[in-house]
C-alpha cells in the first residue's frame, strides 16, 4: 500500500508527526515494533515521574509532624506496588496514544521498520516475516537506548540501565548511579527517598554538569543534606561482582575508594538508534551518531526525513514533538518557523527540581555579553516557606546593552511548571523591564522571576 506519509518510530516524535500528518489529510502510517508511545511514555519520561510522585508522598508522609500532623504508626514503602502504579500509569498514556492514531486513521503497521531505496520501507514482523511499503516521504524517528560503557556492561541484574531501573522486583539496599544528568539525578533522588543507600558518581566537576554552576552546587547540596554520597569529579575505574551485589573501585579527588553495593545503574546517557535501519544502504547522511538534516529535517537523500534524538540537539521529548511538527507541515507545503535552538528548556525532576533555558553565566561571559544577572533565593518566598520547600532559587540573566533575557536557571519546588514563562518571553524578545512591570500573583513561586528579575536592576523589594 502506497502511503503520503510512513514514520518510523512511535515515541512523542514520531506519533505527533503522524496525526500531524493526518490533520493535514495525509495518508500516514506509523511503524513501531514494540508499545506505542516509545520509551518517554513507556520507559521513560512518564513512568519515571509516577515514581517521582510516590516518592514526594512518601516523603510528605514522614515529614507531616512539620506541618503538624501527627501518623500513628510507621509508614512503610511498598516497592511492588510502586513499581506497578507507574507501570500503570505508562501503559494507560501508551493506551490513550493508540486511541489517537485510530481516531485520525493511522495505520499501525507492527514490526522491525528499515528505510529503503526508492521511498520504501520494509518491515519485519515478530514471526519473521518481510512486508514493503512504499510513500511519497519517509520520517526516521527510531530514538534513542541506554549507552553501554566498555568497562560497564549491563546485565539486567547487577549492573542495569534506566529500563531495568523502573522494574526492579526488590528495592536494592544499596546503589552506585554513575551519572548525574537528568536520568542519574531523579533516580538518585528516588530511591535515596525511599530508603535505599544511594552513592551518585560524576566524571565533571558538578553533578548536573550542563545547568548553570550555581544550580548545580544547590543541587548538590540538597542531595547531601539528603544523605546521598555525592562523588564529583570521580571515575569508575573497575567493577567486581560479588555473591551479594557489586564491588566498585572509584577514583576520586581524594584517592581511590571501594564500595560495596546491590546495585549499580549506568547513567551515562544514551545512544542512538541508527544501526541496521537502512541508513547506508539508502545513502543517509550522518555525523557523530546522528543523521545529517536540515532545518526542516530533510536528511541528504530526496523524500527521507529525520527527527528526535537521532538528529543533532539535545536528546528532549518536546524538542522531539516541535520538530515533528515543523517536519511535517514543511512537506505539506506550509511555512513553519524553524526551532530556535537557543530556546529549549530542560528540566530535571529531582526533589529541587530544576528547569533552565538560554545561556548559563559562564556560557554568556565566554560570548562576551556585557550582563546583569539577578537571583532570588526561596528562603524570601512566603509561598516557599508556607509549603516547607525553600531550598532554592531563581537566577535570570540579562543581557546589559538591549535588556533581553539570554538564559534563566531555576532550581526549587515546582520549577518545572515555571520555566515556560521564560521561553515564552525570549521568544516573543520581551525585555527584562517587560517581567518586572508585569503584575505576578503573590504569594506564588513565580513571583519569584519577577524578583530576580528586580534583583538584576537593583530594586529588589523582598531581599537585602
Amino acid at each position: 500500500m502506497k502511503y503520503d506519509i510512513i514514520i518510523i518510530g512511535s515515541g512523542p516524535g514520531g506519533y505527533v508527526a503522524a496525526i500531524r500528518a493526518a490533520q493535514l489529510g495525509l495518508k500516514t502510517a506509523i511503524v513501531e515494533k514494540s508499545e506505542i508511545g516509545g520509551i518517554c511514555l513507556n520507559w521513560g519520561c512518564i513512568p519515571t515521574k509516577a515514581l517521582l510522585k510516590s516518592a514526594q508522598v512518601f516523603n510528605y508522609l514522614t515529614h507531616s509532624s512539620d506541618y503538624g500532623i501527627e501518623i500513628e504508626g510507621d509508614v512503610k514503602i511498598d516497592f511492588k506496588s510502586i513499581i506497578s502504579r507507574s507501570r500503570t500509569v505508562a501503559e494507560g498514556m501508551s493506551r490513550g496514544v493508540e486511541f489517537l492514531l485510530k481516531k485520525y486513521k493511522i495505520d499501525h503497521i507492527k514490526g522491525y521498520g528499515k528505510v529503503r531505496p526508492g521511498k520504501s520501507v520494509e518491515v519485519k514482523d515478530a514471526e519473521g516475516n518481510i512486508s514493503n511499503f512504499s510513500a511519497k516521504y519517509i520520517i526516521i524517528a527510531t530514538g534513542a537506548r541506554s549507552r553501554e560503557l566498555p568497562f560497564l556492561k549491563q546485565d539486567g541484574r547487577r549492573i542495569i540501565g534506566y529500563r531495568e531501573a523502573m522494574t526492579l522486583a526488590e528495592q536494592p539496599k544499596s546503589m552506585i548511579i554513575v551519572g548525574s544528568g537528568a536520568i542519574g539525578s531523579e533516580f538518585a533522588y528516588f530511591y535515596n527517598s525511599i530508603g535505599t543507600q544511594v552513592t551518585l558518581v560524576e566524571l565533571l566537576p558538578n553533578i548536573v554538569p550542563f545547568e548553570d554552576e550555581e544550580v548545580s552546587k544547590q543541587l548538590a547540596r540538597s542531595f547531601k543534606k539528603s544523605k546521598i554520597k555525592v562523588k564529583t569529579a570521580s571515575t569508575l575505574e573497575s567493577v567486581e561482582l560479588t555473591d551479594n551485589g557489586c564491588k566498585a573501585l572509584i577514583k576520586t579527588k581524594k584517592g581511590e575508594e571501594s564500595i560495596e553495593a546491590d546495585i549499580i545503574l549506568s547513567a551515562v546517557g544514551i545512544q542512538t538508534n541508527i544501526e541496521n535501519v537502512g541508513l547506508e544502504e539508502t545513502g543517509i547522511e550522518t555525523k557523530k551518531g546522528k543523521i545529517e538534516v536540515n532545518e526542516f529535517y530533510k536528511t541528504s537523500v530526496e523524500g527521507y526525513y529525520a527527527i528526535g534524538d537521532i538528529v543533532p540537539g539535545p536528546e528532549l521529548a518536546h524538542l522531539a514533538s516541535h520538530e515533528a511538527i515543523v517536519c511535517v507541515e514543511k512537506i505539506a507545503a506550509m511555512s513553519p518557523e524553524p526551532i530556535d535552538y537557543g530556546n529549549i528548556p530542560a528540566c530535571t525532576y529531582t526533589n529541587p527540581e530544576i528547569a533552565s533555558v538560554g545561556l548559563t553565566e559562564s556560557q554568556a561571559i565566554e560570548k562576551d555579553y556585557k550582563i546583569k544577572t539577578g537571583k532570588f533565593s526561596f528562603i524570601a518566598s512566603g509561598k516557599a516557606s508556607a509549603s516547607g520547600s525553600r531550598d532554592g532559587f531563581v537566577k535570570v540573566i540579562i543581557d546589559a546593552d538591549n535588556d533581553l533575557i539570554l538564559g534563566a536557571h531555576l532550581i526549587g519546588e515546582n520549577v518545572t511548571e515555571m520555566i515556560s514563562e521564560i521561553v515564552v518571553a525570549r521568544k516573543m524578545n520581551i525585555k527584562g523591564r517587560d517581567i518586572l512591570h508585569s503584575m505576578h500573583p503573590h504569594p506564588t513561586m513565580s513571583e519569584a522571576i519577577m524578583e530576580a528579575v528586580a534583583n538584576a536592576y537593583g530594586e529588589a523589594i523582598h531581599i537585602l
